[in-house]
């Protein structure tokens, strides 16, 4: 028999619950689970990615792993060794220590889910960028550095 006295409980997060941000360039992030919502085991976000935006250049992450799916569209993925396009239905695996970055090359929007694992706090970090670019203040390169260390991003160099 099982034991439905346990101390733990599902968590249901209807969606005009959940919390996102929007990019200076249209791109949005829809913090679908958060790692307070998922016991700090994972971070899940939808990426909204406007036609002909940028998402982000080469980088990695040195305690957490990130997992992208496509849902819609096609995303510019570098992979670790090179850019691929990725459409509906792709998934990548990046674990901890791998270079990875993703933009969108097309006309047309493109959506993607994001995981990390175990959850960091990335939250933070897109508001973080979308009050940047919302604000419109330009940061030197020694203050984009120290916002992504503070947030365990690490810019990769691409050959």
């Amino acid at each position: 028999m099982t034991d439905l006295s346990h101390p733990a409980r599902a968590g249901f997060h209807p969606v005009h619950t959940t919390e996102g941000v929007t990019m200076a360039t249209g791109s949005t992030a829809r913090f679908v689970a958060p790692g307070a919502a998922t016991q700090g085991r994972f971070g899940l976000f939808e990426w909204v990615s406007a036609p002909r935006t940028g998402g982000t250049d080469a980088h990695l992450h040195k305690t957490f792993s990130e997992s992208f799916y496509v849902t819609a569209g096609a995303v510019t993925i570098y992979d670790g060794a090179r850019w691929v396009t990725a459409r509906s239905g792709d998934f990548l695996h990046v674990p901890e220590g791998v270079a990875h970055g993703f933009r969108n090359d097309t006309d047309e929007p493109a959506s993607m889910l994001v995981l990390f694992a175990p959850a960091p706090p990335r939250e933070e970090y897109f508001r973080e960028l979308a009050e940047i670019g919302a604000s419109g203040r330009t940061l030197s390169e020694g203050e984009w550095v120290e916002l992504w260390a503070r947030h365990d991003q690490y810019q990769v160099k691409l050959g």
